[in-house]
C-alpha cells in the first residue's frame, strides 16, 4: 500500500519511515525512530531525488509507482550515497531501465564499491554550480563535502526555491503523516533529537556545514527538504540558526550540563551538592546525567546546548572510570570545543582521574578550566565541600561575566 504526500504542484515526498529499528547506524538509539526522506518530481521528466534503505523497499517502490502512475522515471539524484539513502539504488536501475543516474565524481566512485553492473553509460556527472533542467524546473548542484560524507552534495530547483540539502537539517524520529514543520511542535518535539542527530552524526565538521551554510546564504530559498525528519516550509530561519550555532560550536543556552560516573555513590554526591548549590545561586539551567545510564549521544548533544560542563569520575584501574573516558573521548572526536568546564575526581589510594581528566579535556580546543578541580579521596567531607562552593561560585562568575 502506498503512502506519499503531496510537497508541491508537482513535488511528492514518497519516503517512509522505520519504527522498528532500535539504533541507527547500530549505535545511537532512536526510540521514535527515523524518517527516511525521498522526493519525486513530476515535470517534463521524473526526478526522484535520493533513495531510501532497504527497511522501507516496499512502501518506498510502492509510493513512486502510484505517483508515476505509469511514466517512466528518467532521473535519480544522488545527494548521498550512504547506505540508509543509497540500499535501493541498483533495484531502481534494475526496475526503471531508462533511468539515469545523477551525481558528483566521487558519488559513482563510491556507488561503485557499494553497487556492481551499473552502466557507465547512464550517469551523468555534474559539477558545482551546473544546472539541470527537467522542463519548468531548473536545478543547480551545490557540493558539501564532509556534510558528513566526501560526495556529499545539495540540490537547489531555482524555479520554487527549494533545497534539496541530504543529511544537512535532519533529524531522528520518524514522520506521524505530519511531514512538515508547521505542523507539528518542532521545539517542543524534535528540538532534542534533532540536535542529537546533528551533533553525533555531522558535530566534527562545523567548518564543512559554515562553508555550505554561506553557499546556502546566496541562494533564494524557500523550503527545505531533508533526507530525515520534517519538511521545511517556514521559519527557515529558526533551524538555519540552530545550525548556525551547532557548526561554530557555540552555546545555545548559559547552562551547566554536570556528567558524573559513580560505583557506590560518592562521586554522584558530590555531583548533585554542585547542582543544588548552583540551583541556590540562580542558576536555571541545569541538567545531571549518569553517564552509566545515558546513552553518549545524549551526553554529546547536551554539552552542544549548554554552556558549561563538569565532568566527575572516580579512578578505575589507575585510569579514568572507562565510560567517563569514552564521553570525553567522543567529545575530542567530535571536534567539541568553546567550552568553560570543570572537574571533579575521586580515588580510594591513587585519585588519578583528576589529572586523567585534565589531560583528555586539554586537548579541547577553546577550553576554560575552572578553579579549583575537586579532588575526593573515597567519600566526600568538609574540605570537598568548600570545595564545591569554591567551583560553583567559578562557575556563576564565568556565567554572569
Amino acid at each position: 500500500m502506498n503512502c506519499y504526500r503531496k510537497i508541491t504542484e508537482d513535488l511528492y515526498w514518497v519516503g517512509g519511515n522505520d519504527r522498528r529499528l532500535a539504533l541507527f547506524e547500530n549505535m545511537f538509539p532512536i526510540p521514535k525512530g527515523v524518517s527516511y526522506n525521498s522526493y519525486l518530481l513530476t515535470d517534463e521528466k521524473t526526478v526522484l531525488f535520493d533513495a531510501a534503505d532497504r527497511a522501507i523497499a516496499d512502501v518506498f517502490f510502492a509510493n513512486i509507482a502510484a505517483v508515476l502512475n505509469g511514466r517512466p522515471l528518467d532521473y535519480l539524484v544522488v545527494n548521498h550515497l550512504e547506505p540508509d539513502h543509497g540500499a535501493l539504488i541498483k533495484e531502481l536501475y534494475d526496475r526503471y531501465p531508462d533511468m539515469k543516474i545523477v551525481g558528483n565524481v566521487k558519488t559513482f566512485m563510491f556507488m561503485n564499491q557499494f553497487h556492481e553492473g551499473i552502466d557507465p553509460n547512464r550517469l551523468v556527472e555534474v559539477k558545482e554550480g551546473q544546472s539541470f533542467s527537467t522542463g519548468r524546473h531548473e536545478f543547480k548542484f551545490v557540493m558539501a563535502p564532509m556534510v558528513h560524507w566526501p560526495e556529499a552534495m545539495m540540490t537547489f530547483d531555482a524555479t520554487e526555491g527549494i533545497l534539496f540539502s541530504a543529511d544537512a537539517f535532519g533529524s531522528f524520529g520518524s514522520l506521524d503523516g505530519n511531514i512538515f514543520n508547521d505542523e507539528i511542535d518542532f521545539d517542543r518535539e524534535w528540538l532534542p533529537e534533532a540536535r542529537r542527530y546533528y551533533t553525533n552524526i555531522v558535530g566534527k565538521y562545523g567548518m564543512q556545514v559554515q562553508s555550505v551554510l554561506r553557499k546556502a546564504s546566496s541562494l533564494d530559498i524557500n523550503m527545505i527538504c531533508p533526507l530525515h525528519g520534517p519538511v521545511w516550509r517556514t521559519d527557515l530561519g529558526y533551524i538555519i540558526d540552530k545550525y548556525m550555532h551547532w557548526s561554530k560550536y557555540e552555546p545555545e543556552e548559559k547552562g551547566a550540563v554536570i556528567a558524573y560516573a559513580s560505583m557506590y555513590g560518592n562521586t554522584e554526591s558530590c555531583a548533585n551538592r554542585l547542582a543544588v548549590m548552583l540551583a541556590d545561586a540562580g542558576v536555571k539551567n541545569i541538567k545531571v546525567y549518569d553517564v552509566s545510564h545515558t546513552h553518549v549521544s545524549t551526553l554529546v548533544a547536551e554539552t552542544f546546548r549548554y554552556s558549561h560542563l563538569v565532568v566527575a569520575a572516580p579512578t578505575y584501574n589507575n585510569n579514568i572510570y572507562h565510560i567517563m573516558h569514552a564521553f570525553l573521548h567522543d567529545l575530542k572526536a567530535l571536534d567539541v570545543q568553546n567550552r568553560t568546564v570543570g572537574i571533579i575526581g575521586n580515588g580510594t589510594w591513587a585519585p588519578a582521574s583528576p589529572r586523567l581528566m585534565t589531560e583528555m579535556v586539554q586537548q579541547l580546543k577553546n577550553i576554560r578550566l575552572l578553579e579549583p578541580t575537586v579532588v575526593i579521596k573515597s567519600s566526600p567531607k568538609d574540605a570537598q565541600v568548600e570545595q564545591l562552593e569554591a567551583l560553583k561560585d567559578a562557575i556563576v562568575a564565568d556565567m554572569n561575566a
